[in-house]
Parts: structure tokens; sequence; C-alpha cells
């Protein structure tokens, strides 16, 4: 997390931030580069739009280097995390170690577009349209190469500052 006087920490009165914590959304795993220029960061803030070509917007930190990778290659894979993918979305928002890396921490494939985690059964190889600014993020703009949709036992989802399973899938 970078901290700057237009980027300050995030308060409970921000209605905003509240607003976004309450719409949720599924959690995916942004990734780019190869080898040692290999960068990932989770998002929910994901949207895609359909059309010729189709298209996925996402809104990163413009500091992280996940936006520096993605601009570099102009290539990035998306891929869905699952619940037992829980930490590892926990690593690569930041918020937790990695002991040895983040690409350590779990079987990473590498793809035209960027590293694929292996277990993921629903993702997406997208090339760089546009970054640019908006509000405290660069919104990326990506057309959408490939798409592989598989099946989703356990979705894992963000709301309110927590990962979640949707209620149909909870014991």
């Amino acid at each position: 997390m970078t901290i700057h006087a237009g980027h300050p920490f995030p308060t409970d009165d921000d209605p905003v931030r509240r607003l976004r914590g309450r719409l949720g959304g599924a959690v995916s795993l942004w990734t780019a580069g190869e080898g040692a220029g290999r960068a990932g960061l989770t998002l929910s803030s994901v949207m895609v739009a359909n059309g010729e070509p189709a298209r996925l917007l996402g809104l990163v930190d413009p500091d992280s280097d996940l936006a520096e990778a993605v601009e570099r290659t102009g290539a990035a894979v998306v891929q869905l995390l699952s619940w037992p993918d829980r930490d590892l979305a926990e690593m690569f928002a930041g918020t937790a170690p990695a002991p040895g890396g983040l690409f350590r921490q779990a079987e990473f494939e590498q793809t035209p577009w960027g590293p694929r985690l292996a277990t993921a059964s629903t993702w997406t190889g997208v090339r760089l349209e546009s970054a640019r600014p908006t509000g405290w993020s660069t919104l990326l703009t990506c057309t959408i190469e490939e798409v592989v949709v598989g099946e989703e036992a356990q979705p894992l989802e963000h709301r309110r500052g927590r990962y979640r399973r949707p209620v149909e899938d909870m014991p």
C-alpha cells in the first residue's frame, strides 16, 4: 500500500468505500509478465463488456507492480479464484506474507498473456487496449482474446472487506 496526500488511509466514515464494499464481487487474480518480471494482484473491481471485440475492465492501484507489468507487456491473464484460493488471494493482495515470493505459493503455467494459475477453471487471456487514471485507480481496458469457462464449485467472493462463499455453497 502506498500512502501520500491524495491517497489517505481509508476511514470507516468514507461512504464511497462503504458503498464499494457492499457491491461485492467475484475475486479475480490478474497476472502478467514472465520470469523475474511476473506480477499479480487480486481484483474484485472488474467488469465484462460484451461486443466485437469483448472487453474486460479492471481498476488497479496505479503504483502496483501489476499495473506496470500490464503496461510493459500489453497483456494479462485474469483468472477467477475459488474458496480454497483465499490464502493466495490475501498474498497477492499484499495483506499476507508470501515466503519465497508470490508465484511460489501455487503452480502457474506460462501462457502468451502471462502466468496462469494451474488450478483456475475459469480464466481469460487479455490484451491491453488502454490504461488511464480513474479516481485513485488506473482503469485497464483490455480486449478478450481467449476465454475458458470451467466448473465453478466454490467461487471466492469479496464483500464488505471479507472473503466469502456464496450462501448456496455453504454447508
